[in-house]
This record gives structure tokens, sequence and C-alpha cells, in this order.
């Protein structure tokens, strides 16, 4: 099954409690999407819910990221591709087989840490939000490595290598998805996105 959004989150939220991974899960999503509507519109659904499931596992099994989310989306009877999609995020980070070969895969490698420090970033500035954030005070932020020091900027510059984009490149590319993204309210079902 390739599931709808509001299948997808309704996994989600099954192996998810905390509001923290669900934000994470529909924050990835939304630039999932933002970034499929230059690349492969056709499947901009698609793209969105490998984003909003990437992370299925983490809350009940964090030592068995992207291993348990594998089983846990066979459970539900995910389709293989998205299985693949989203378990390859941790791609020579855990011990998975899959690895990002997509484009659409190689994106939310790069974006899946990035998405978190954006976040971590927007939450220091006095309105709260990525919709005045520069990307000059991104980049300050990003440099400080005691900020947000458990988003890895290892992982982030590996997805921009991967990519084949500069690194300033992923980071403006992001934080506009994340702008665009911003003020996203309501989904047919009434859920937040």
């Amino acid at each position: 099954m390739i599931p709808n959004y509001e299948q997808a989150f309704a996994i989600l939220e099954k192996y998810n409690k905390e509001e923290f991974h669900l934000r994470h899960g529909k924050t990835v999503g939304a630039v999932m999407r933002v970034f499929a509507e230059e690349y492969d519109p056709d499947r901009a659904a698609y793209w969105e819910v490998c984003g909003l499931l990437h992370d299925v596992d983490f809350e009940l099994y964090p030592e068995k990221h992207c291993i348990a989310g594998e089983e846990l989306l066979r459970e539900n009877n995910v389709d293989e591709s998205i299985i693949h999609a989203t378990m390859s995020h941790g791609w020579g980070l855990v011990p998975t087989p899959h690895e990002p070969t997509h484009i659409m895969e190689k994106i939310l490698f790069a974006t899946d840490e990035l998405t978190g420090l954006i976040g971590a970033a927007a939450l220091m500035r006095p309105s709260k939000s990525v919709e005045d954030m520069e990307l000059k005070s991104l980049k300050k932020k990003y440099k400080d490595k005691k900020f947000a020091a458990g988003c890895s900027r290892e992982v982030i510059e590996k997805g921009a290598e991967m990519l084949g984009w500069p690194l300033d490149e992923l980071l403006s590319r992001t934080l506009l998805a994340m702008k665009q993204t911003a003020g996203r309210q309501a989904t047919p079902a009434g859920m937040s996105r």
C-alpha cells in the first residue's frame, strides 16, 4: 500500500506520541513536498509521505532506528518502495541495507538533520519562526558546534555531497522550503500540517 497523507500520519501516530516527533515528521514531509514540486511534481504526495514516515521507529526503538522502521512499515502493509526510501536516510549511520539512490532519497538524507537544526534556530529568534530567518543567521548557528549539537553537521555535509550541492545551497534551499511551508494550516481531513 502507498498510503495517503492521513493514512501515513495514522501510522506515524501509532508509534509516536511525543509532539516533537510528530512535528518533525510533518516538517520533513512538508519540506520533501516542496522539493518534489521541482524534481518530481507528479509524485509530490509520495515524497511527502516518505518524509512524514522516515522516523516512524525513532521514538520506540532509537537503538534500532531504520531497522525497526522497516518491520513497522511492513506490519502496516506499506509499499516496499516507501520502506526503501524512508530507511535509506540512515545509510552509513546504522546497519541498513537501503542506500539512497533516487534524488528523493538523497534529499531526505540531506534535509532530515538540517530541518531539526533550522527548527532549533527558529526557536531562538524573537519571532520563534523561520519566516524571518536569513541564511547568514542560519550559517552562524550551523558553525556553532554547541548549538543543536544533536543535529549532525557531518550527516548534513555528507547529504550535500551526495546531492552534488555546495553546503550553502543545501542550507538556503532547505531554509526556503521551511519558509514556504511555515504557514500551511490544514489538510482536507482538518489535520494540521
